[in-house]
């Protein structure tokens, strides 16, 4: 399921909201999921990283799912992440989520840990039985959480052996240099290359070629403008505008992680709470007064759209 206009632009990851006591909260879901709508995003993804997906229950991941895609009910594609270990619980949650009107997936190679990974073999059987399982566009995560060095000849080869893996968010140590290397190598094979990590390397990955973004849903109202500007050929207005995002940017990546953009929907009415569960820690009051004291000079749509 390749498709004649591939998926380009910013497609935000969603933050899973809790309850203060640390309960999932699906009314703030679907709350999110509107104000994201709202912020013009391109499409969403849902259950990654940034989403605490690690800290869910098999049935919470199901529920939250389940509450994004109707709630999302094709206003714009939706991504949705369905990495573990084991190809065939990767490849049923693949085939759920496509049963229930994902877009795409998106899938970190099969790790646990620091020392359990596949070998390449087998990463690309793993990546073709999920494709089997979901026959969904399959993006590849290749970030330095999962510990596992995915070379640019590895992706060129997955690309071309797993049709349905056509996209590559790229967010590993000199990103813009591997998307070039990876665009240089793989030709059409590589349908979509993509930036990440919360945009902190946007202009320079956009330089090397990449076609889409995946940040959080801190501040994408302000970021697609950058991404439609370069995408047009407007380099220098991209840079313009970049350069005033760059320190919400920096702060959310450098100083809060994926606790920013909950911090802003609460404080701007979207969720009524920026609880995230142990062992992760709350924002200290100081850095939170120092992002939403950036948040104010920008005025995300997630810092208005509650009030």
């Amino acid at each position: 399921m390749t498709s004649a206009a591939p998926l380009t632009g910013i497609f935000p990851v969603a933050p899973t909201p809790f309850h203060a006591d640390g309960d999932l909260d699906l009314a703030g879901n679907a709350r999110v999921m509107d104000c994201m709508v709202d912020q013009g995003v391109d499409g969403i993804c849902v259950l990654a990283n940034y989403s605490e997906q690690f800290a869910l229950t098999d049935a919470e991941r199901d529920a939250v799912m389940t509450s994004s895609l109707e709630r999302v009910a094709g206003r714009v594609p939706v991504i949705v992440t369905c990495s573990h270990y084991a190809t065939a619980i990767a490849a049923e949650r693949g085939r759920r989520a496509a049963a229930g009107g994902a877009s795409m997936l998106m899938l970190m190679p099969p790790y646990h840990g620091t020392g359990l990974r596949a070998d390449e073999n087998l990463m690309v059987e793993h990546f073709a039985r999920v494709a089997d399982a979901a026959k969904l566009p399959i993006m590849v995560q290749d970030a330095p959480l999962s510990g596992v060095p995915l070379s640019v000849s590895f992706l060129v080869r997955l690309a071309r052996e797993v049709p349905l893996v056509r996209y590559f968010k790229i967010e590993v140590p000199q990103a813009a240099a591997k998307l070039r290397a990876l665009i240089a190598a793989g030709g059409d094979a590589i349908e979509g290359p993509w930036d990440g990590e919360e945009a902190i390397t946007l202009m320079a990955d956009l330089d090397a070629g990449a076609r889409g973004t995946m940040t959080s849903a801190l501040l994408p109202d302000l970021i697609k403008p950058i991404v439609t500007a370069h995408l047009g050929g407007d380099r220098k207005t991209a840079a313009a505008l970049y350069a005033k995002c760059l320190p919400l940017i920096n702060y959310e990546n450098r100083q809060c992680g994926l606790r920013a953009a909950k911090a802003v929907m609460m404080a701007g009415g979207v969720i009524g709470s920026d609880a995230v569960r142990h062992p992760f820690e709350p924002l200290h009051p100081a850095t939170r007064a120092g992002l939403l004291e950036i948040a104010e000079e920008l005025q995300p749509l997630a810092l208005r759209w509650g009030k």
